[in-house]
């Protein structure tokens, strides 16, 4: 999920796609950030993506191509959590959390939606403290080899529904989930297994 819209986004970590998933950006994949959007919301952002969407988005003309989406920025709240350190908070409409529990306080308050895009170390956090209710994935047909990734391995373990779905005619393919409950488990196991079966479980065991 690293630095998809520009070359400059998000180098860190020598990462060299930025930009990656814009020559696939097409009319399905506007439509679908759209639905994403169509609904009263507030944005939530990582301090680093709050930092490169206030460079941009207050300073794209409004009657450009998607400057509803700016439009629309300029006039919700944006909350950027930072742990720690300076952070310009100039962009009008912006407050600053200062972690995970203020995170907490505010989705327990009465207020719209809060939507989340980048942000890759809060999305870990909100994961991890059980917080996501709704998840829109954006899968682009590239295999890039290194950067930052969606889900990490402390994400709580929920089940979810896909409530929408759509492929474009470039390969991208959209999910909207919803949170359903825990997760389901199966099991294919024969009644009686093996010996093979029996000593490969066993060196599971001691190989941890």
């Amino acid at each position: 999920m690293q630095a998809p819209g520009a070359r400059l986004e998000d180098p860190t970590r020598g990462f060299e796609f930025g930009g990656w998933a814009m020559p696939y950006f097409d009319q399905a994949f506007g439509e679908e950030v759209d639905h994403v959007f169509q609904e009263k919301f507030d944005l939530l952002l990582g301090r680093k993506t709050y930092e490169t969407f206030a460079a941009y988005w207050p300073y794209y003309e409004e009657d450009a191509p998607h400057g509803s989406i700016a439009q629309l920025f300029k006039n919700i709240k944006k909350y950027a959590v930072s742990r720690s350190g300076e952070v310009d908070m100039s962009w009008a409409g912006s407050v600053l959390l200062r972690g995970i529990a203020d995170v907490k306080r505010l989705k327990q308050e009465d207020g719209p939606n809060l939507v989340t895009q980048g942000s890759t170390e809060l999305v870990h956090a909100l994961l991890a403290n059980d917080l996501v209710d709704a998840i829109s994935i954006f899968t682009v047909p590239v295999v890039l080899g290194a950067g930052k990734k969606l889900f990490a391995d402390d994400a709580a373990p929920h089940s979810f529904k896909l409530t929408r779905s759509r492929i474009s005619p470039n390969g991208l393919i959209v999910g909207h989930y919803e949170r359903e409950g825990e997760v389901k488990i199966g099991d294919v196991s024969l009644d009686s297994p093996s010996k093979r079966e029996i000593a490969r479980q066993e060196r599971m065991k001691r190989e941890g």
